[in-house]
């Protein structure tokens, strides 16, 4: 990094290591007694399992192949914020629908090269941030563009979630969509944190019943082996669809320290470039061998934020229990065998939840609806990446999610301009953390 920093720091045991008092917090840099560490650490592997299988067995990348680099991209991400960040590295969803269009139109090989490009510039971003700060992020992209850049994502990808999933078996997607709404509903605690997983439990044990899934991959399955690897290769034209992505990853990272520096008590900003630069570090490197992008998780930060505890050992821990998981082949024969009416139903949750997140973004960013500027920025984006308008410029290719991201910070910033120019433009919408919806 830019800046010498401090050595790694390691733990202090908090307390007499077995409990916690009500008004009290074990922080980063303290841990409880190992089994009690050991038991917070397999919490946080069933608070992101879930999650992080989803994507490689939506977009076809090797299950237990992103598992491996999920556990390896923890550990580099602990090691580079200097064990000061607690955070898991899961499967990235915002990856989902350039990878899927890269795989369609080219080939596996073709998306990991652009997650690779795409890993890259992260990490180059987070020098960048490391260096300056963050105070330019909020000048390009201020809340109502951050907002419709994270809620054209999710929108894009649900035509595509009905087509090639939930339309193949509605009775079982049905089934459970219903059972991720009602284990939010009944639980608040650990449960409700995994509602996702407990959904695909669920709907997984209904499609059996209806005869839905194969078993026959599993049984040949060896107990231990190495994962399935894939190297990539780079098709300069499908490199624009995946820029955007950048965007959600930056909103992401600055809300996952903005929302553990509020919890902790700390200010953890100067992080923000550490955390940038490891995630970017993370995807690149699962790339190179075929796994899923990476990207921190909120499902952990709920996890901290029930148990109180934030100590960096309890990932080290879940980092741990990934890798060892991943070195079972039968483990992701087993992810594989999910069909395609379990898929269709969370993946109907999830997607809308990433554009409930950008939609977080304007209420908690205060963006005024009256003005004109806002109007046309969200509304334009939003129906360009609904509509997943293409366009084909040589050996580049577009579509709705590229061109919505361009649209909204075109509009944005030259209707700015002109009504700085006429008069017309008088808002003075406060610059903020882009991190602040998280």
């Amino acid at each position: 990094m830019p800046r010498r920093s401090a050595p790694l720091s390691l733990w202090t045991l908090h307390g007499n290591g077995r409990t916690v008092a009500p008004d009290a917090i074990v922080a980063p840099d303290e841990r409880l007694a190992w089994p009690l560490t050991i038991g917070i650490g397999a919490q946080h592997v069933v608070a992101m399992f879930g999650a992080t299988f989803l994507v490689p067995v939506i977009t076809g990348f090797p299950p237990s192949t992103t598992l491996l680099f999920s556990g390896i991209g923890t550990i580099a991400f602990l090691l580079i914020t200097r064990n000061r960040m607690p955070s898991y590295l899961g499967s990235s969803f915002a990856f989902i629908a350039p990878i899927t269009a890269s795989t369609q139109s080219d080939s596996m090989e073709a998306a990991l090269g652009g997650v690779l490009v795409t890993g890259v510039l992260l990490a180059l971003l987070g020098l960048l941030v490391q260096k300056i700060g963050t105070e330019w992020i909020g000048r390009l992209m201020p809340p109502v563009v951050m907002g419709s850049i994270v809620a054209l994502i999710g929108l894009n990808l649900v035509p595509t979630a009905y087509q090639n999933n939930f339309s193949k078996a509605p009775v079982t997607a049905a089934i459970t969509l219903f059972a991720v709404i009602a284990c939010t509903a009944l639980f608040s605690g650990m449960l409700g944190r995994i509602s996702v997983l407990v959904g695909v439990v669920v709907g997984y044990a209904v499609a059996a019943l209806r005869g839905e899934v194969d078993f026959a991959p599993v049984r040949e399955a060896a107990w231990l082996g190495l994962p399935e690897f894939h190297h990539p290769e780079f098709s300069i034209g499908l490199i624009p669809i995946f820029l955007p992505v950048i965007v959600v990853l930056l909103a992401e990272n600055v809300g996952h320290v903005t929302s553990v520096g509020t919890m902790t008590g700390r200010d953890l900003r100067p992080l923000v470039g550490r955390t940038l630069f490891a995630d970017g570090f993370a995807t690149t490197l699962s790339a190179c061998f075929g796994g899923s992008p990476t990207t921190t998780y909120g499902e952990n930060i709920g996890v901290m934020s029930a148990t109180r505890v934030y100590s960096t050992a309890a990932y080290w821990v879940a980092a741990f229990v990934a890798i060892l998981l991943s070195l079972s082949p039968k483990v992701g024969a087993l992810i594989n065998t999910i069909p395609a009416g379990v898929l269709g139903g969370v993946t109907f949750v999830l997607y809308g939840l990433i554009a409930i997140v950008g939609f977080r973004m304007w209420v908690d960013g205060r963006v005024d609806f009256s003005s004109p500027k806002n109007q046309m920025t969200a509304g334009v984006a939003l129906v360009v990446a609904i509509a997943d308008l293409h366009w084909q410029i040589g050996d580049f290719a577009f579509t709705g999610i590229a061109l919505g991201t361009v649209a909204a910070l075109v509009i944005y910033h030259g209707m700015g301009q002109v009504g700085r120019l006429t008069g017309t433009d008088t808002e003075r919408s406060a610059l903020q953390d882009p991190g602040r919806a998280e």
